[in-house]
């Protein structure tokens, strides 16, 4: 059974930092792509970014390029969001997401399974 948990969400000034976390069971990174989403209140849900183990990282927000990083660690199973510079903008619910497909997609109608969701909200 697929399972995705995130964490490391958070209170934070505008220009702070956080890095978010999604431990993922149930499946390797070798034959699924992993995708940070994130959710604003009354927004659709939207794409930040889509890793392949082979491929690399894909970035969909222009306001995020610079500023967000991707990155995993195989061993423990976990992709994580590094989120620098941040502002009020980036305040929403952040999810990992994982498809058993060999390639990225920012559309959250690509992804069948879904973590709970990690709340980031950024003061000004």
């Amino acid at each position: 059974e697929v399972q995705l948990v995130e964490s490391g969400g958070g209170l934070v000034q505008a220009g702070g930092s956080l890095r978010l976390s999604c431990a993922a069971s149930g499946f390797t990174f070798d034959d699924h792509v992993i995708g940070w989403f994130r959710q604003a209140p009354g927004k659709e849900r939207e794409g930040v970014s889509c890793m392949h183990s082979t491929y690399g990282t894909t970035y969909y927000l222009d306001s995020e390029k610079g500023r967000f990083t991707m990155s995993s660690d195989n061993a423990k199973n976990t992709v994580y969001l590094q989120m620098n510079s941040l502002e009020p903008e980036d305040t929403a619910v952040y999810y990992c997401a994982a498809e058993e497909e060999p390639y990225c997609s920012g559309s959250h109608y690509f992804f069948g399974s879904w973590g709970q969701g990690t709340q980031v909200t950024v003061s000004s």
